[in-house]
């Protein structure tokens, strides 16, 4: 199995904007991915998600923007070590591309970097499966939270 790139789509009756929005926006963010989220939504803007309470063995994760192209594009590289700037080979990226389509949005999102880390085959197989299951349960929400913005 191919471990290199989760790819997902989904069409969205809610606009561009307003998916974007929910993309990119950390008050928004929260409302389908993560509990806690904090970062400037420009390029290089650096910040934290976190899932669960840190303090009670919750995750919180480092979050760097890569690119805004409003209402196109929102990436980002997340999952690196403080201290560290996100670059290939110490984080994953995630894309979101969005296309209005028959009054909604058609969005495609890629997540990669997950053989660049340097794992082992079994590691990079574990971090890939994990992610396909969050991306699984936490795309699905997103539609939810588009369509409560005017």
């Amino acid at each position: 199995m191919e471990h290199g790139t989760i790819e997902r789509q989904m069409h969205i009756e809610a606009s561009p904007e307003n998916v974007f929005e929910v993309l990119s926006n950390p008050a928004h963010l929260r409302e389908w991915w993560p509990d806690e989220a904090d970062f400037p939504g420009r390029p290089g803007g650096d910040g934290w998600i976190s899932f669960g309470d840190p303090a009670a063995g919750g995750k919180r994760e480092r979050f760097t923007v890569v690119d805004v192209v409003r209402p196109r594009t929102f990436s980002f590289r997340w999952n690196h070590a403080d201290g560290v700037t996100a670059a290939p080979g110490n984080s994953y990226l995630v894309v979101f591309e969005l296309e209005p389509v028959d009054g909604g949005t058609l969005l495609r999102m890629t997540e990669s970097g997950f053989r660049e880390r340097g794992w082992d085959a079994a590691t990079v197989a574990a971090a890939h499966a994990d992610h396909v299951r969050g991306w699984d349960l936490f795309l699905p929400r997103l539609p939810i939270a588009a369509a409560k913005l005017p």
